[in-house]
């Protein structure tokens, strides 16, 4: 999987419960492997954004069981308990991993160099020191922010 098709899958996903379309991605050989490491809880708000990730995996194509697999682990936003189950996920060798938080981001990419991060929720990427620049963010981490600072001022005017 390169990753033009890794952006694509978790930017199709819905991993933020946006309703995104995108071309189907074909079937691999072997099931690939997903980690996803929640900085919230494993709660009725957790629940409602993993089924949107997967609800998007299944409308390009990724369906658990067939094509991938999913491991979950929830970080109820205490840090020690994030860094406990980053170093359980990345032993496990996934294809990806997904991070939903900043605090996430930042452990996982402490963690490995090697396997993919996406992450998602995080609201200053550069400035967190997860990527060099959005539009290059060299490394094994990438992802998106739907948050821009610029807009903070036109919010305030209205």
């Amino acid at each position: 999987m390169n990753r033009r098709e890794l952006i694509t899958l978790i930017g199709s996903a819905g991993a933020t419960a946006s309703v995104c379309r995108s071309v189907p991605l074909h079937a691999q050989d072997r099931t690939r492997q997903i980690s996803v490491l929640m900085g919230i809880a494993d709660d009725q708000e957790g629940q409602k954004r993993v089924a949107a990730f997967r609800q998007g995996l299944r409308e390009v194509g990724w369906a658990e069981g067939r094509n991938v697999g999913f491991q979950y682990r929830w970080g109820a936003g205490d840090v020690d308990n994030i860094r406990a189950q980053a170093t359980q996920l990345i032993a496990l060798r996934p294809d990806l991993v997904l991070a939903n938080s900043t605090i996430v981001a930042t452990v996982l990419k402490q963690a490995t160099q090697t396997i993919p991060i996406v992450f998602v929720q995080v609201a200053d990427p550069v400035r967190d020191g997860l990527v060099k620049s959005l539009a290059h963010p060299g490394g094994n981490i990438t992802g998106f922010t739907s948050f821009e600072y610029a807009m903070g001022g036109k919010w305030l005017r209205y």
